[in-house]
């Protein structure tokens, strides 16, 4: 791809007009490769590593980024030989992206789609531990006993789960909701546990991942994210 000037790279990425992208290589906030930028330098945008705050920017036009509410129901894989509903009815048409890490079939809500392998891998990979928090509906009222249970750690047949927070949100006769903070993803994990402390699950949705929130998102609907957000969800993972 042709060298441009990192002030456009900037613009398309979302950090503004291209003037208010010179007014952060002027003020010092843009490194490129690690050295501070200057005004007129060139980048290429697959190769180089630009930097605005700290925080990296996706440079590469065809590295595109996108949160998907998964409806409930639908695997989380581009193809099924089953024929079962997966993602490619909600995939964009104009560019190539793929899951970043998955919800089981049954679970809804925010799913990260993208084309930029770096931060697939940051956002999969345990050591970078970052935050995925979720919405349980569960049967039952949960007890002090229960939640203290959950927040110790619960053993399960692959090891033991710890989420980073647990609390009731809302409860009402024998439905309740409770909100969980959890820095890994294994597979049905949320699940497990709640039915581990005797809570069985009704209904889960995934809320956030790191940074990035599914909002008022409908399900079944994408929106791309832009460059705050995108440097936001680099600068997670780590924390």
């Amino acid at each position: 791809m042709a060298l441009e000037r990192v002030q456009r790279s900037l613009a398309r990425a979302g950090y503004g007009s291209r003037r208010a992208s010179e007014d952060l290589i002027r003020e010092g906030r843009v490194r490129i490769n690690g050295r501070v930028a200057s005004l007129g330098d060139r980048v290429d945008p697959q190769t180089d590593v630009v930097e605005v705050d700290g925080g990296r920017v996706v440079t590469d036009p065809d590295a595109r980024t996108f949160a998907l509410h998964k409806p409930a129901g639908v695997l989380s894989t581009l193809d099924d030989p089953q024929g079962r509903p997966d993602l490619t009815a909600y995939l964009p048409t104009d560019t190539r992206v793929v899951p970043v890490g998955r919800l089981d079939r049954d679970t809804e809500g925010l799913l990260l789609l993208t084309g930029d392998g770096e931060l697939a891998n940051r956002l999969m990979h345990p050591s970078f531990g970052v935050e995925k928090e979720y919405l349980a509906e569960v049967d039952g009222a949960p007890t002090s006993k229960q939640l203290a249970e959950l927040r110790r750690g619960v053993k399960l047949e692959d090891g033991m789960a710890t989420p980073r927070s647990a609390r009731v949100v809302d409860a009402a006769g024998e439905r309740a909701a409770i909100r969980l903070v959890l820095a890994e993803g294994r597979k049905r994990e949320v699940r497990r546990m709640l039915q581990a402390v005797g809570l069985p699950v009704r209904r889960l949705v995934r809320v956030r991942v790191g940074p990035v929130r599914l909002g008022t998102l409908p399900a079944g609907e994408l929106r791309e994210l832009g460059g705050e957000e995108l440097g936001a969800l680099y600068r997670a993972p780590g924390r």
